[in-house]
């Protein structure tokens, strides 16, 4: 697979990262990372969630439905907009309570989700907990027009997502209208 289809895990969060999996969401050709259920099971395999119960077609819609929730959310979270409250109506579905413990061995382990609903329940969790603590000032999203890309920038010092594509291509731009303004002048 190209480097277009390759997954982001570098968006600050699980539930950032699961954003990103439908790549230049608002470009005229959107790139869909998780397009088979053997994609979602590599992606839940990577962010440590993957369920016990294998997942299939409806969890994989699932997914996406949950990262279509999501992204309004977040946008209207960073652009300082009021959300939908039919999206976050949406978003309750994912938030049924499911068991999490958590015990020692070397290190702290949660337990594995017993299905593909449970783990969506606790990326949805992550989610409402950082879109609605003080952590929702960290987020940022990438001024590009087709990406929109949202990240936490707990620096603040960020311009664009971690994809080096957008700032390219927002530096070029940004290079091109000040070589005109001085062409003008």
């Amino acid at each position: 697979m190209g480097d277009r289809m390759e997954f982001r895990f570098d968006l600050g969060a699980t539930w950032l990262n699961l954003l990103a999996t439908r790549g230049t969401h608002f470009g005229e050709s959107p790139v869909e990372r998780m397009p088979t259920v053997e994609r979602f099971v590599e992606w839940l395999d990577r962010v440590e969630l993957r369920p016990a119960r294998r997942p299939n077609e409806t969890d994989l819609e699932l997914a996406w439905e949950l990262r279509e929730i999501l992204r309004p959310l977040a946008l209207a979270t960073v652009d300082g907009v009021r959300p939908d409250p039919a999206q976050v109506k949406a978003l309750g579905r994912f938030l049924a309570d499911e068991p999490v413990s958590v015990k020692v061995t070397d290190r702290l382990v949660r337990s594995r989700p017993a299905t593909a609903a449970e783990a969506l329940g606790r990326i949805a969790r992550q989610a409402v907990d950082q879109l609605t603590g003080p952590e929702r000032e960290f987020l940022s999203a990438c001024p590009e027009h087709d990406c929109r890309g949202v990240f936490s920038d707990p620096s603040g010092r960020r311009r664009w997502c971690p994809n080096p594509a957008c700032a390219s291509r927002g530096r070029v731009r940004a290079h091109r209208a000040r070589k005109a303004r001085s062409d003008s002048a």
